[in-house]
Parts: C-alpha cells; structure tokens; sequence
C-alpha cells in the first residue's frame, strides 16, 4: 500500500575473526557461515515472538534487515562463569551459574565491560529500553538454551545485539561463531573450546559444528 512501504538496509557478514589476543585471521567461507547461522536464529526466535529486524538473505554473505538505527551496547549472557567472573568470585571456570549473568559491553577495545548508569548516563540508552533489553534476553538465552540442550550441548554464552526502528527495540544478532559459545554435554574429550580458537582449522571445525546443529543433520 502506498505510504506503507519499509525502509530495509542490508548488512554483509566477513571471511575473517578476531582471536581472543585480538588477532585478525581471514577465514574464507566465515561470512556465508555466519549469515546462515543469524539467519537461522533471528527466524527462529522469530517463532517465539522475539522482534527482530531481519527480513531475509539477499546474498550467501548478506542478510536484509528493516533500516534500524544500531543500539550502541551489547549484552553478553553468561550461563557459566567465563575467566573474569571465575577470578573475581574464586569459582571454577566454566562452573555453572544459578542464575544467568547480564553484562553491558561497550566499545572495542578488550575491557568493554559498563554498567547500567554508564548506559543512561552517557545518554546511550534509557532505563526502560534497558529493562526491556534485558527482559528480551532473559527470553532469547531461555530459547536458545533448549535449542542446544536438546541436542545435548551446553550453551556457556550468548551475546546479543540491538536496534531500533520507529521507537521500537528489534534483535539485530550476534548468531556468530565468536557469539555462541557451546560445550558438548557428553564432555568428549576432542571438544573444541569456544574460549581458544586462534587458527582458521579451529574456526572451521567449530562452525561447522554450529551449522550441523541448526541444518537438522
């Protein structure tokens, strides 16, 4: 209808990583891997009426989004303790959370971590549209969750990513391999680390793990 019509923008995803000692390594093939996995699970959150922004892959690299303005944070969520919660609260790494742990992050550099009053302070967001995100969270790391519990793997971290379109808030990602952090529930020994991927075989292998979850094999 005419007057009806939505702006979209479109976002491409790169054959490269960043390593946990902020190494930049191409990956050829990560894009289209990446694409597939946001892909799968922006629709799949979708089923259980999480807004999202994505619409649909225009290209093996590119998915289409409605024309968001980015939210300037994102959230990390922990199931298990990661190094720094295990360090300062003196419990084993990777022990699991009673409850999971939202943490702000801001920025690129490696300490990014920021609380709610930087948040507000900083007029990076607002306190309801926090409340909200985090609502949101609480609800997207319950699903994905039982997605890979299902399967018999551990989801140990989710980060999320925000955006909004006419004053409302709409998940935009971050389904990547460096996102999702999964540990086999069997606890074979050749589990890769989600922590410890530094080269392009490591990548591959876990992503490929990634996808085999999500095409159903």
């Amino acid at each position: 209808m005419a007057g009806k019509t939505l702006e979209f923008k479109s976002f491409d995803y790169r054959d490269f990583f960043i390593t946990q000692k902020s190494k930049k390594i191409t990956a050829k093939g990560l894009g289209e891997k990446t694409a597939s996995l946001n892909a799968f699970f922006l629709d799949y959150l979708k089923g259980y009426n999480i807004p999202s922004a994505y619409q649909k892959r225009n290209d093996k690299n590119q998915l289409h989004f409605i024309n968001f303005t980015e939210i300037p944070f994102r959230v990390k969520i922990l199931n298990n303790a990661d190094a720094r919660t295990s360090k300062i609260f003196s419990i084993k790494n990777l022990s699991q959370l009673e409850l999971p742990i939202m943490e702000f992050h801001y920025g690129d550099s490696k300490d990014t971590f920021v609380s709610e009053s930087h948040l507000i302070s900083f007029n990076l967001s607002t306190y309801d549209d926090i409340k909200f995100i985090s609502r949101l969270c609480s609800k997207i790391n319950a699903i994905v969750k039982s997605f890979f519990e299902r399967r018999n793997v551990t989801l140990v971290e989710l980060t999320c990513t925000f955006g909004k379109f006419k004053g409302k808030i709409f998940l935009v990602g971050d389904f990547s391999p460096m996102s999702i952090k999964i540990f086999d529930s069997m606890k074979k020994e050749n589990t890769l680390d989600p922590y410890k991927i530094e080269t392009v075989a490591q990548m591959r292998k876990y992503t490929d793990t990634l996808i085999k979850f999500t095409s159903g094999e």
